[in-house]
């Protein structure tokens, strides 16, 4: 990356070192160290006879368990990582199965009891060494009893198109699935449960986290069902879960464990990276380019072109006396009401451009740390003053892509996309925008 390049160059500089702070492989070496035969945990020394048993799950769940690897090798008693299609890496001792993301399949439900049966075979000395990423909700997906693969599938599907946030959407996955919201963790034999974490969701809540698996959640069956009814999708839901919901409510079936649980007091939690990281880098990345930079903190909630729109207005309203990055971070959602494709960073540059219009001082880019946009190659688009303009020599519409959620077409026509590859790590969205002075 060349310093003196146009904003597109120095956002994407921002953006890669951004990512390089949170890469998933570099948290787990700074936790996990050898010196010699001494192996040492967050600073504490494991005994010499103790053998892990590794769980990797989510999309840096490839990276994440190549890093064990290569601190603890023959201290491995046995290993398992699942990850999204395409975002694996070489293992020599864990095995590695790729999955469906974001609405489970087939593969999802077996890859589940394959972690079920490498928790439940873990010696009572052994250390559970969970690496847990975003994703992991549909990685292993397993339903609960009396429920299909693909009613929770259906489910899974029908709260994402209405644009459901994070929290409501795992707070009725955690209640149809075997092992999410902590079940995962009463299922284990060993003593001692370390998890080590990468978080993509806002307030790192630990619950909410790939659902779960190894935490105490707050939510109850009632709580599943406001989110249902909050989203409007009630009578899109197989009717199976919406039975099943309804009789968690009304104490007819076993609740999640919630905190103050036994069985989850031996789990010890290491934070290692999140979008608060990501943000960190960017910033300093910024400064080292020649801009000021300010973090808006993780503020990109709620609808993603509301979003977007919001953070125009604010770089329209600035009146820098010289050249300014402006960093924001989360998750936004899409309703999706058209029969186009992209992503939710994608239609938040969409909604940008439409309030950049014309501004020839302002270039934004919106893209997920994942390396993915939803259901595109692209992480995310970049979106100035001069995008509608171009676009419009194409015959493309602003407005009529944005209400059809057609993003990723009219970005990829226009010139917009951003293309990064699978990172292997996962911490949210970023948004950067660059305004000269």
């Amino acid at each position: 990356m060349i310093p003196g390049g146009g904003a597109r160059a120095k956002l994407e500089h921002c953006f890669r070192t951004a990512l390089a702070a949170v890469d998933a492989g570099a948290a787990v070496r700074r936790v996990l160290v050898r010196d010699g035969a001494r192996l040492r945990l967050a600073g504490e020394a494991l005994p010499d006879s103790t053998k892990l048993v590794v769980l990797a799950m989510g999309k840096a769940a490839a990276a994440m368990a190549a890093a064990v690897e290569a601190v603890a090798g023959d201290r491995i008693a046995a290993g398992l990582a699942v990850t999204k299609d395409g975002h694996g890496a070489p293992l020599a001792r864990t095995r590695l199965r790729e999955t469906a993301h974001p609405v489970p399949d087939a593969r999802c439900e077996r890859a589940a009891r394959e972690a079920l049966a490498l928790v439940e075979s873990a010696r009572r000395e052994d250390v559970l060494l969970v690496l847990l990423s975003g994703g992991a909700s549909s990685l292993l997906a397993c339903p609960a009893p009396g429920l299909l693969l693909e009613e929770l599938a259906d489910a899974t599907r029908v709260l994402l198109l209405a644009g459901a946030e994070i929290e409501e959407l795992n707070s009725v996955r955690k209640h149809l699935g075997a092992l999410a919201g902590g079940r995962l963790a009463q299922r284990a034999t060993c003593a001692r449960i370390e998890l080590l974490v990468v978080s993509d969701v806002p307030g790192d809540r630990l619950d909410v986290i790939g659902s779960g698996p190894l935490s105490p959640d707050p939510t109850r069956y009632q709580d599943a069902l406001a989110a249902v009814e909050r989203c409007g999708v009630r009578e899109r839901l197989p009717a199976r879960v919406l039975a099943h919901l309804g009789a968690g409510a009304e104490g007819r079936l076993p609740e999640t464990p919630k905190p103050g649980d036994l069985a989850l007091a031996r789990v010890r939690v290491h934070l290692l990276a999140n979008n608060g990281t990501a943000r960190c880098a960017a910033l300093e990345a910024a400064r080292s380019v020649g801009a000021r930079s300010f973090d808006l903190g993780a503020v990109l909630r709620g609808e993603a072109a509301e979003a977007g729109a919001r953070l125009a207005g604010l770089a329209r309203a600035l009146l820098p006396g010289g050249t300014v990055c402006l960093v924001a971070g989360g998750e936004t959602t899409v309703t999706v009401r058209g029969p186009g494709r992209g992503g939710r960073s994608q239609e938040l540059a969409l909604a940008a451009a439409l309030g950049l219009d014309g501004d020839p001082r302002t270039t934004l880019l919106a893209a997920g740390t994942d390396g993915s946009d939803g259901p595109t190659a692209a992480a995310g688009a970049f979106a100035d003053g001069a995008t509608l303009a171009r676009a419009s020599r194409l015959g493309l519409d602003a407005r009529s892509a944005l209400a059809r959620n057609d993003s990723g077409a009219y970005f990829e026509a226009e010139g917009g996309l951003f293309v990064t590859g699978p990172t292997r790590t996962n911490v949210m969205d970023l948004a950067l925008l660059w305004i000269e002075g």
